[in-house]
């Protein structure tokens, strides 16, 4: 794989990954654990991981770098279950929950998004694609049922 995506964890790498194996059950895997030894940061610890087919790289290297929004996964949902599995699973500070954005017990930042959403927003008549908008824009857990509701809603 050309592309890996490399997490910077102050601590706790190791514990994130079987964290994030446990969400993703069947769809991850760890691949490799490693330790590096007299670095600039002390010992290092590596981690890599499969999720959903795209690798992942973490390591624990102290608290040099700090996770924001400005980056994010999407996990994109079949259903409203999926979607509350998801959110139950991995969303562990309510402040940052908003538009279906959730940060897990890490710091970092996920969106759980139905594939509703995409569908309902992008409908050609503009009217509905924005209410849907309206009506995501109101919520933190994205209801794909609440968002079907502003998209049929009767306005004249």
């Amino acid at each position: 794989m050309k592309l890996t995506t490399f997490l910077w964890f102050e601590k706790g790498a190791k514990e994130a990954s079987e964290f994030y194996k446990s969400v993703f059950k069947e769809n991850a895997q760890i691949k490799s654990t490693s330790v590096l030894h007299d670095t600039p940061s002390g010992s290092v610890e590596i981690i890599s991981m499969v999720i959903f087919g795209q690798e992942f790289t973490l390591m624990t290297a102290g608290p040099f770098r700090k996770f924001n929004e400005a980056i994010s996964f999407v996990i994109n949902c079949d259903s409203q279950e999926e979607v509350d599995y998801y959110w139950n699973k991995m969303s562990a500070d309510k402040q940052a929950e908003q538009c279906g954005w959730i940060k897990d017990k890490y710091g970092v930042s996920w969106q759980i998004v139905p594939k509703q959403l995409g569908i309902l927003m992008g409908d050609p008549n503009k009217e509905k694609a924005s209410r849907v908008q309206k009506a995501m824009l109101s919520m933190k857990k994205i209801m794909i049922a609440d968002l079907q509701k502003a998209y049929d809603a009767d306005t004249g």
